[in-house]
Order: C-alpha cells, then sequence, then structure tokens
C-alpha cells in the first residue's frame, strides 16, 4: 500500500496535514540519501501537485500547510511573513522554565535553498520573538546529569516570527534545550529518554495553526494533538496533550 499521511483538511484551494516526525517536507541537502518527502508523499496520495506554504524541521510533527497552486502557497506564504499566523507549539525541556515568559533574541540569518541547490548560510541577525507557557514539570528521581534527580517540563510555545529553528535555538538560549533535539539539545538528557523511556523524537509539535483562507478570508484553526511516542510520554507523566 502508498504511504498516506493523515489530511486535517482540505478543499479546492488548500490542503492540510499532520506531518510525522523524521518526515523532510522537500528535498534537501539536510539527506542526500532520503527518498520520502511529504511534497512527494501528499502529490502521489491525491493526485495533484502541491506547494509548502512554510516549513516545519524534519523532527518536528504536527500541522502543515499547503497550496494547491503557487498563488495559493504564495498568499499563505505572505500571511506568515506578516506574523498574521498564529502557531501553537507542546515541546518537552530540560529544566524547570519560569511559568511564562517572551524570548526576545535575534537570530543569526540561516538560509536553505529548496531542491538541489543546497545549503547556504550568514551571520546577519534577524529578530525573533517567541512566548512560551509551562503547563507541567516534574522531578524524576534519577541522575540524568551531574544533579541527583532531573528536571524536566512541558511548555506550549507561540512563535511570532518564523526564523529558522527559532523555536529550538530560543529553548536553547534560555538553557532549557529540546528533549530529543540532537543539534541544540543535551545528549545525556536525549539518551535517557530514548533508552529508559522509549522516547527516540524530537518533543516538538505543531499542534495548531489559525490563518485567514486566501479565498473565502474566513479564519480556520487547524489543531494536530500529538501521538506515538509524544503522547506516550505526556501519559507516563500525566501530563495534558493540548495547550489549553
Amino acid at each position: 500500500m502508498p504511504e498516506e499521511l493523515p489530511i486535517l483538511y482540505r478543499d479546492e484551494h488548500i490542503v492540510v496535514i499532520d506531518k510525522p516526525p523524521g518526515l523532510l517536507v522537500h528535498r534537501s541537502e539536510i539527506d542526500r540519501h532520503e527518498t520520502r518527502f511529504a511534497i512527494q508523499i501528499l502529490r502521489d496520495q491525491i493526485g495533484q501537485h502541491v506547494w509548502p506554504a512554510h516549513r516545519l524541521d524534519r523532527g518536528t510533527s504536527g500541522v502543515l500547510l499547503f497550496g494547491l497552486n503557487k498563488e495559493m502557497a504564495s498568499l499563505l506564504g505572505r500571511q506568515f511573513e506578516a506574523g498574521a499566523v498564529d502557531k501553537q507549539y507542546l515541546a518537552v525541556v530540560r529544566g524547570f522554565p519560569p511559568a511564562s515568559g517572551t524570548i526576545d533574541h535575534a537570530l543569526s540569518r540561516q538560509r536553505d535553498t529548496y531542491e538541489f541547490q543546497g545549503e547556504r548560510s550568514s551571520t546577519e541577525a534577524q529578530s525573533a520573538l517567541t512566548h512560551f507557557r509551562k503547563l507541567a514539570e516534574i522531578e524524576l528521581p534519577v541522575a540524568v546529569d551531574r544533579y541527583p534527580s532531573s528536571r524536566y517540563a512541558l511548555l506550549a510555545l507561540a512563535p511570532v516570527t518564523g526564523r529558522r529553528h527559532q523555536i529550538r535555538r530560543h529553548l536553547k538560549h534560555i538553557a532549557h534545550p529540546i528533549i530529543g533535539d540532537a543539534t541544540y539539545g543535551k545528549g545525556r538528557h536525549n539518551r535517557y529518554f530514548a533508552d529508559e523511556l522509549g522516547c527516540h523524537r524530537l518533543l516538538l509539535a505543531c499542534v495548531g495553526l489559525s490563518f485567514d483562507h486566501p479565498v473565502t478570508q474566513q479564519r480556520l484553526k487547524i489543531k494536530a494533538p500529538v501521538s506515538g511516542e509524544f503522547a506516550a510520554t505526556l501519559a507516563r507523566f500525566n501530563w495534558p496533550t493540548e495547550t489549553a
């Protein structure tokens, strides 16, 4: 059977899926040997071409929005650029962050080009803003690092801007990196979750997007509750699976 992706919303102009973790949105220099991409799977699934309006990192799961033609994708993309899309994320992080806060920290510019043109980066800083709320926390009597116990928290995050790896880089900046983040996280804690708790993924998910339909102008609110290893981890700690 051909692989299929969960469709959260579809009409003649747009389609929204629940992207699983570990799936690239499009062909990338990140992994030249990868043969699975959300664009191709969805195109084969619905029988027509699709154009992504935004991106999710490979390890991040959740709501991913496509236009069914270039114009729709462009109109949706402009909403993201203008900050008109409300984005809701869940993340499990190391430590006990404050009850709520705003991370206002400029990030060096990171670009990647689509298809086969490779990846380019520059050091130009861009303003970046992320709001967060702590939904739950737990202290485990396990010495994962240099302390006799280990603390973890569940955060609801609302990035205002859309810089590359923004949430992951911002949480590293405040010393509360996301569990499962091999680039910006803490290896010992990642290994503990993988080896002892059976969770091998990045614990970051886009659980909601709110945006204006590019044709009808109706405000759409699309949700994608966490599932799989993410949901199992939250259940283990008796934590909520939604931001509200």
